[in-house]
């Protein structure tokens, strides 16, 4: 019988962005991204949540151990997006809107790089309180 468990680490950062599609116009950008397509940006406290999932190792009763996802978080994410505008400092959002939902997406894609194959992946991101995004669902 398998024995998959899911571990979680959680993690914060903070992050600047501004929500703007190029090819629109001001006005349709305003319309669509309201206050986040703020011209001088706009912040938010991001909650991150890690969750991997595998078999437990006999021997170290760990599915993994949370160090190693620690670590990863701090070199990959935090390291990479706390303290920094995601649209002027970073090279993954200088042409992807920095959408909750496309930093997800990246936050997985680099972690999953670092990430041995044999263990599952999932994201969970808090923007605020109230806007949660998860990745992939």
């Amino acid at each position: 019988m398998s024995k998959k468990v899911a571990v979680i680490r959680k993690a914060n950062f903070n992050a600047a962005h501004q929500l703007w599609n190029p090819d629109w116009s001001k006005e349709k950008n305003k319309a669509v991204f309201g206050l986040c397509a703020n011209e001088n940006y706009h912040g938010h406290n991001y909650t991150l949540e890690v969750k991997v999932m595998g078999e437990i190792d006999a021997e170290t009763g760990y599915v993994i151990d949370l160090k190693i996802i620690k670590d990863i978080i701090k070199n990959e994410i935090e390291e990479r997006f706390d303290h920094r505008n995601l649209n002027l400092d970073t090279e993954e959002f200088k042409h992807l809107n920095p959408t909750a939902e496309n930093i997800a997406v990246v936050i997985y894609d680099l972690i999953r790089a670092k990430l041995d194959a044999k263990y599952d992946l999932h994201i969970k991101l808090w923007e605020t309180e109230k806007n949660i995004v998860e990745y992939p669902c």
